[in-house]
């Protein structure tokens, strides 16, 4: 009765810590990329972008101090990274692209309007397209999308 009592605990404990392992490992290289990003945009002094969140293979991040910001979307099919200078904007709204037929949002994205220009920078948030769990991701990511564009507008 021991003995089969062992294996199975150990057998559960394999189940139940490969997966933790490989959420870990992919933490972590989520966090070096993030890192990596932000060191490009402020190679001195990365730790300046003071709020960070990322959710749906979006992460956004903010140095409130310095008026900096950066979108950094890791879709599998288009990894990018944006980065905007909020001091050089006048303002910021989201910019919701819908089916014409129904409340379906296709795209969302940010639309910054240059402080010295009429040029308006605009960065895609989110595409339907790119979306594999589709209208249960695009409600997440708008409210998502709104509560970084109240943050951004605070720091404009």
């Amino acid at each position: 009765m021991e003995t089969s009592v062992t294996i199975i605990g150990i057998v559960i404990a394999i189940i139940v810590a490969i997966p933790i392992y490989f959420s870990a490992r992919s933490s972590a290289a989520n966090k070096s990329k993030i890192l990596t990003i932000k060191k490009k945009f402020n190679p001195n002094h990365p730790e300046d972008f003071d709020l960070t969140e990322s959710q749906s293979n979006k992460t956004l991040t903010i140095d409130q101090k310095h008026r900096k910001f950066i979108l950094m979307n890791f879709n599998p099919n288009q990894q990018e990274s944006t980065f905007v200078d909020l001091r050089t904007v006048s303002s910021c709204k989201l910019i919701l692209t819908t089916d014409g037929n129904s409340d379906t949002i296709l795209k969302i994205d940010f639309d910054f309007q240059s402080r010295e220009t009429s040029k308006k920078i605009t960065i895609p948030f989110y595409d339907f397209d790119d979306d594999r769990i589709k209208q249960i991701s695009a409600y997440q990511d708008h409210q998502f999308a709104k509560k970084w564009l109240k943050i951004i507008q605070d720091s404009i």
